[in-house]
């Protein structure tokens, strides 16, 4: 049974959620600050964290920053705050998704679903499906279903081999930017529109609806397998 923490200080957003995931076969606790956060999750080790940022004691950056000290517990944003730094520091800070709210449950389960059943962090399986597309991040290539082999870039190589071992994880453009191209490129996020353009053309079966490298607008692109 996979362990959910949440933490929020609204005492009906946390019945909510408990109520929600327990009558989907999950095991739930809660904290309402963000001392009893890390906390629990020493104590407990659950196997994912939702994380409201506005908490009484802490900013949730810092639980997020504290927690990424010692483990790789996948961390999902649960917040008011809607603004786009907000979301790119929670997520350079190691977040691994942000649902602002007002939030739908429905859509926050498929989160939960997508980070879960994802691989652990450096272990993704050396092949990848991508549509029609089989991506070998071992040997480095890419073969349609009916036996054409496609080519990448280097380049392209660098930034699909990011978001693959990362499946459903969203990547922030900063990242990207410095894995692939250096610390001194993070504020050239029109490198990333061109390469990812690329990227569909060569694996989405309609680029301009794509269904795997999907962009979230002002923070960065996830893979959805």
């Amino acid at each position: 049974m996979t362990r959910v923490l949440v933490v929020d200080d609204s005492p009906q957003i946390l019945a909510t959620l408990r109520l929600n995931l327990r009558a989907r076969d999950y095991d739930v606790r809660v904290a309402p600050d963000g001392g009893r956060a890390l906390a629990g999750v020493a104590e407990w080790h659950p196997d994912l964290v939702i994380l409201d940022l506005g908490l009484p004691d802490l900013d949730g950056i810092e639980v997020i920053r504290g927690l990424r000290g010692w483990t790789g517990i996948p961390i999902i944003v649960l917040s008011g705050r809607a603004g786009a730094k907000d979301k790119v520091d929670a997520l350079d800070a190691g977040a691994d998704d942000y649902v602002t709210k007002p939030f739908g449950v429905d859509e926050l389960l498929a989160r939960i679903r997508a980070i879960t059943r994802r691989a652990p962090a450096g272990e993704a399986a050396p092949s990848v499906r991508l549509g029609d597309h089989t991506v070998d991040l071992s040997r480095r290539t890419v073969t349609a279903e009916d036996g054409r082999v496609t080519h990448l870039t280097p380049t392209e190589w660098g930034l699909i081999e990011i978001l693959l071992r990362n499946p459903g994880k969203l990547i922030t453009q900063r990242r990207l930017l410095a894995g692939v191209w250096g610390p001194a490129h993070v504020r050239e996020s029109h490198y990333l529109r061109v390469y990812l353009a690329s990227l569909r053309r060569k694996l989405e079966s309609d680029p301009s609806r794509p269904r795997h490298l999907i962009t979230e607008p002002g923070m960065g692109y996830r893979f959805e397998p």
